[in-house]
């Protein structure tokens, strides 16, 4: 029998932990697509396209779970969010949609203006959605106009701000990085010497804007800084995200592209747990009054039978999308090769 103040708490961590899965994995789709038009040749470009073909719908599915677990889990949460930001959410939408066909129709036909405009399609429907993941972690992060009734009451401004705008490109560096050393670990010969040389270039980018977001958030977000200056021990994870994207240029420069992968996986681990420190118990911060206004896992949880139930079926499902998932990295993991099956 799981006592009440435990029941909401571990539905939180569901919920942190499947938006953990879908940085990671969708991260490097979305690095690709924002790569996309960099390629020199159309051949490139279908490597770069079926270096993700096998996967990147089942990355997706993270997406779904986060947004299905706010819905069931904590409904009065995601009815704020997704009526709040619903100009940005069906931004995000689009850009799901029009990436999901560009990847499908791009190969269709052989015409250079059909296959041209698919490439803008996937690239522009990737930074959208990239930038877009990037513009609401600011928002979450600064905090947004909520009432006592739990209500979104801002306007566009109040989630188009200077911090949330940085923080969309922030996040698509750190996404393209992320995609380049996944190509480096497709492809091979002349490519992957390209693409590695990309990678350094990218985390060089990564380092000066990890730099200036953290020292804006150090200085004008001092709530998420807190934990930070009461318990300094933790400042050693800064040094960790630090040690791992350092790493990268090292080892992609010996073409260790699989340990290069994996550092940047846990660089954004780790930032997303300086994140979640700094953020938790919130699930989306009110700026009016952020002690009695915000909205956080005890606040605005299911009753109790609830979420018993849904514990339940993640136990069971979120087990089989692992071995789904597992099981499609490991038929198509090696270097990518072009034939007609290929997109």
């Amino acid at each position: 029998m799981i006592p009440w103040p435990l029941l909401p708490l571990l539905w939180y961590l569901v919920v942190g932990v499947c938006a953990l899965f879908y940085v990671v994995l969708d991260g490097f789709d979305l690095g690709v697509g924002l790569l996309h038009l960099f390629a020199k040749k159309d051949e490139e470009r279908r490597v770069f396209l079926n270096a993700i073909g096998p996967v990147w719908d089942g990355n997706e599915v993270w997406l779904v779970v986060v947004g299905g677990a706010l819905f069931a889990g904590f409904p009065e949460a995601y009815a704020t969010i997704f009526s709040g930001f619903y100009d940005l959410c069906m931004l995000l939408l689009l850009g799901l949609v029009f990436r999901a066909v560009a990847i499908e129709c791009r190969s269709k036909q052989y015409a250079h203006w059909w296959r041209t405009s698919w490439d803008i399609a996937f690239f522009v429907a990737s930074f959208i959605i990239a930038y877009g993941l990037g513009v609401t972690l600011g928002c979450f992060i600064q905090g947004v106009p909520i009432d006592a009734h739990k209500t979104f009451i801002g306007t566009f401004e109040h989630v188009f701000t200077p911090y949330s705008l940085l923080m969309g490109f922030f996040v698509c560096v750190l996404f393209a990085t992320h995609g380049t050393l996944f190509l480096a670990m497709k492809t091979e010969g002349e490519l992957m010497e390209r693409i590695c040389r990309w990678s350094e270039r990218a985390t060089r980018i990564f380092a000066v804007l990890f730099c200036g977001v953290t020292a804006i958030t150090w200085v004008y977000i001092p709530h998420m800084t807190r934990r930070f200056v009461e318990h300094p021990g933790l400042l050693s994870l800064g040094a960790l995200v630090v040690g791992c994207f350092w790493a990268i240029p090292y080892l992609a420069r010996r073409r260790l592209t699989g340990w290069a992968f994996i550092c940047s996986s846990c660089g954004i681990i780790t930032l997303f747990l300086i994140c979640a420190i700094g953020f938790f118990p919130m699930i989306l911060r009110s700026s009016l009054n952020p002690e009695h206004y915000s909205l956080t896992f005890e606040n605005c949880a299911s009753s109790p039978l609830t979420l018993k139930i849904l514990l339940t079926i993640v136990a069971i499902g979120i087990p089989l999308v692992l071995a789904y998932g597992g099981m499609a990295y490991r038929i198509f993991r090696g270097k990518v090769h072009i034939d007609h099956t290929s997109y």
